[in-house]
């Protein structure tokens, strides 16, 4: 029987897909109100990570479509942190969100389109079974449930997704890391990446860059060090789209999530799978959150 809203028990991934569309939407809506005048930009970790008031309040806006439909449900966002309802347990059939507000804060503070609002779902066994990313500037909307296929709307145009092209110059998907010492590591490791690929694209949003490899605009994407915020949706997307992904085993959120080592040394990539098993150096599987 599936759970009505509110209720402790898990749904099906159509069912969550319906509930992060919204909250996903919720938080867009909120970002497509960009003012240049409001921003009130704070740096975080270094002088290339941001925060502005519009994270917060997409978060927020995220948040409260979820809580108001699935109280009893974990909640893990970038900005405010994890929220575990009193008795909420895994192997009690619940749900846990993972959210990204504003993927792509630093583009977005500087009106570049690249940015979007990343909403996802795991369930008790920590799979993903549903994930939207919500780019309103681009208008476009990215989703997927577990089994349900990937989808895009672009300016309210709808189709499958069916993962990467053939022939062509080929454009590995990247980014570097806030970590000063990591990102040198990146920068030497570079030539290396993209052997056998005609050129790069850095766009500044892992999550998007995710979903344009399942829209076959970049035949695929590797990157270090990312949260897992950035990569649950647009991973999960990239996968129903018949691609092959790995992520990066980290601990689960639940226990406090990775250590910033833990984080840093952890690969997110997406593509055909013998190119991810080259770039990765082992076979691409989809493993859970």
């Amino acid at each position: 029987m599936t759970a009505a809203p509110g209720a402790a028990g898990a749904s099906s991934p159509a069912e969550l897909l319906h509930l992060a569309r919204q909250a996903a939407a919720a938080g867009a809506a909120v970002l497509a109100r960009r003012d240049p005048g409001a921003l009130e930009a704070t740096s975080k970790s270094s002088d290339s990570d941001w925060v502005t008031a519009f994270d917060v309040a997409a978060e927020r806006a995220v948040r409260t479509v979820i809580l108001g439909a699935r109280p009893h449900d974990a909640i893990t966002g970038e900005e405010l942190g994890t929220t575990v309802p009193a008795g909420f347990t895994p192997d009690g059939g619940r749900v846990r969100w993972s959210i990204d507000p504003l993927d792509g804060t630093t583009n977005f503070i500087r009106d570049i389109v690249y940015y979007g609002t990343s909403v996802a779902a795991a369930g008790p066994d920590g799979t993903w079974l549903a994930g939207v990313v919500h780019a309103p500037a681009l208008d476009r909307i990215y989703w997927a449930s577990r089994g349900g296929g990937a989808w895009v709307s672009d300016h309210g145009s709808v189709r499958r997704l069916v993962g990467a092209r053939t022939g062509m110059g080929r454009l590995l998907g990247t980014g570097l890391s806030y970590d000063a010492d990591t990102r040198t590591e990146q920068i030497g490791a570079l030539a290396a990446l993209i052997e056998g690929y005609g050129d790069i694209r850095r766009l500044g949003s892992a999550a998007l860059d995710l979903c344009l490899v399942a829209d076959r605009t970049l035949d695929a994407f590797v990157e270090r060090g990312l949260h897992e915020h950035d990569y649950a949706a647009g991973a999960l997307i990239a996968e129903e789209a018949g691609l092959a992904v790995h992520r990066p085993t980290l601990r689960s959120m639940l226990d406090g999530g990775p250590t910033e080592a833990e984080r840093l040394a952890g690969v997110t990539a997406a593509g055909p799978a013998a190119l991810i098993g080259s770039l990765i150096g082992a076979a691409p599987v989809g493993d859970p959150a």
